[in-house]
């Protein structure tokens, strides 16, 4: 209904709890040991990222949110797109540049927020009902990396966006996954519009994890205080160092926690005991940069054509526009390669 919220939940009611004791028993048992970032993102966890994204080391925010100041207007013209659909919305800050954009061209009709947390998708979707009063704004619970599912009842065409980088927490095995599951659901006229971080220094990269003040540090050990708390489990956050570093090789930037002495910490829920060695790490994030011929190539092969190219002034985050490319579909809708 036009001027209300609505809030759907794609996932089962048990998904959540499942696919953290999944996540944790592989992670805590693998080697090296790794958690999943999206286990940072309760409601501290969140509070924890909005501060850091205000940080002066952390770049990303403020160069993105000046291409789509700059751009946003190119953008909804060269899309046309009646239906904005934000995949990982959080917030919804930088939303707003588009929306007003694609209003004063005169497409606008609806926008769909997909987020794994209902919290954040109630509280932006709430907030743009006051704000856009004749707007059709939806929220989906789900998660990207399992249930990627683009509203197919939203009118079009529809841009895609997937801002802030998110991509690079993606490995090279989950990126390509990524984009086949949205080439799938793209429909001609439909556009993606994607947001990467790119290679530079790694003296300005890595101070943009591991922040002066210490905010990243609190970020990276907060999903210890998720698993003390949805697990039982006995994390003593404070006896884990955040570290963050580059790999050259990988040409990602890798957040860890690192364990300050050698310790057992009991997961009741799980019924395991995780031992650490001290200097022991946690991977719990990995932030890729990109290339522009790299990522172009890699979309290319995913099904999705480039069409434009912006960066800040510094040349430091790029944002881009890509369309599905054209394939030939088999009778059941699928396309085929």
């Amino acid at each position: 209904m036009t001027g209300r919220f609505a809030l759907t939940r794609r996932l089962p009611g048990d998904y959540f709890t499942d696919a953290l004791h999944t996540d944790v028993l592989k992670g805590l048992t693998g080697r090296p040991k790794s958690l999943p970032p999206k286990w940072f993102y309760d409601a501290r966890g969140s509070e924890l990222f909005e501060e850091i994204t205000q940080l002066p080391e952390y770049y990303p925010t403020r160069a993105e949110h000046a291409i789509l100041r700059e751009r946003s207007a190119e953008i909804a013209a060269a899309t046309g797109a009646r239906t904005l659909v934000e995949l990982g919305s959080g917030s919804s800050r930088k939303t707003r540049l588009l929306l007003d954009s694609l209003r004063d061209h005169g497409t606008l009709e609806s926008y769909a927020a997909l987020d794994v947390s209902a919290d954040a998708l109630r509280e932006a979707g709430e907030q743009l009902c006051r704000e856009y009063p004749e707007l059709r704004v939806t929220g989906c619970v789900t998660d990207l990396e399992t249930d990627l599912g683009l509203p197919e009842e939203a009118p079009g065409p529809r841009l895609v966006a997937f801002l802030g980088g998110t991509l690079g927490n993606l490995d090279g095995d989950a990126r390509p996954a990524f984009y086949a599951a949205l080439r799938r659901q793209l429909s001609p006229g439909d556009a993606l519009l994607l947001g990467a971080d790119l290679v530079k220094d790694p003296g300005v990269l890595v101070p943009a994890y591991d922040d002066a003040q210490g905010v990243t540090a609190e970020f990276d050990r907060n999903v210890l205080r998720v698993l003390n708390r949805e697990l039982g489990a006995a994390f003593d956050p404070e006896s884990f160092e955040h570290v963050a570093v580059w790999n050259e090789d990988e040409e990602r930037v890798e957040m860890r926690l690192r364990s300050r002495r050698a310790q057992a910490v009991e997961l009741p829920a799980l019924e395991m005991t995780a031992e650490f060695e001290e200097g022991e790490e946690i991977l719990t994030e990995i932030a890729v940069k990109f290339r522009r011929d790299r990522l172009t190539a890699e979309l290319a092969r995913g099904g999705l054509e480039v069409d434009r190219w912006w960066t800040d002034e510094e040349g430091r985050f790029a944002l881009l526009l890509a369309g599905p490319a054209p394939a030939a579909a088999d009778d059941r809708g699928a396309v085929s390669r």
